[in-house]
């Protein structure tokens, strides 16, 4: 297996949004750690922190939920790019999103649909968005579904949706784009450590750590996918059995096995 550095050695750019905490900043500690003149380029509304002033991150300052703000910020970034990396491949990494648990439209209809916003359309507008800056240039989009796209999700009944989505919507543009120089990687991973639960309204720890993954870890194999050329990963061996095996059972039978699993989560919800 290639080292990893020879993944992002023809990239001069870095694009990533929600690169304040979990996954997100840990794709920016990667890259820049495997190569230090990487250009980033962070959207989430909070600005990430580093130790280190050294490196070339810009932080856009954006609510990934508002179609104006999405637009605004493409067209900063383009700017930005114009005199900061003119040249070299793009890795765009759409990987901002969140999720809820409880009956629908718990918690409220309102975060429900800012969920939707944020998981789906702000991944397809941006993308969209930045896809002729990709097309001169050459590059990678890098969507983070999930393992829950692979299974109705009752509990998470509009997350797993909107991850089914970004799975689907990756793997047939990476077919669009054949021969552009430009490819789309749809990265699934399982329970990683970060604040998802916490924010989906689950206490922390609701998952097991030994089904629970780090980012490292997922970074550690998205990186292997993008040099391997591929438009699917699912990080972990044990996420990789799971999606197997629910892709091979009729939809109202994985949703109703999938309801069993998710139900026992209520009794770990934060109260509100």
């Amino acid at each position: 297996m290639a080292p990893l550095n020879e993944a992002l050695k023809d990239f001069t750019t870095v694009i990533v949004t929600g690169g304040s905490s979990g996954i997100g900043k840990s794709f920016i500690e990667r890259c820049l750690a495997l190569n230090p003149a990487l250009v980033i380029c962070n959207l989430s509304r909070r600005e990430p922190q580093f130790d280190s002033r050294s490196i070339k991150l810009r932080h856009f300052p954006c609510d990934l939920a508002q179609s104006d703000a999405v637009k605004k910020n493409a067209a900063a970034i383009e700017a930005f790019l114009q005199h900061a990396a003119p040249e070299g491949r793009v890795l765009l990494i759409n990987n901002s999103g969140f999720g809820a648990y409880g009956h629908f439209p718990d918690p409220s209809i309102a975060h429900v649909t800012e969920m939707i916003d944020v998981n789906v359309r702000a991944v397809v507008e941006l993308t969209g968005l930045l896809l002729p800056l990709l097309r001169r240039r050459g590059g990678v989009i890098v969507n983070v579904a999930s393992t829950a796209a692979f299974q109705p999700t009752a509990y998470m009944a509009a997350y797993g949706a909107s991850k089914a989505f970004v799975l689907h919507w990756s793997l047939a543009l990476n077919e669009e784009l054949r021969g552009t120089g430009v490819r789309a990687l749809a990265l699934c991973p399982g329970p990683t450590a970060t604040d998802f639960f916490r924010r989906a309204g689950l206490q922390q720890g609701s998952v097991a750590d030994s089904l629970s993954m780090t980012c490292d870890d997922v970074i550690t194999a998205t990186l292997q996918a993008v040099e391997a050329r591929r438009s699917l990963v699912v990080p972990g061996w044990k996420n990789k059995v799971s999606a197997f095996f629910v892709s091979k059972l009729s939809k109202p039978l994985a949703a109703r096995l999938a309801a069993m699993v998710l139900a026992r989560f209520r009794l770990k919800k934060v109260a509100t």
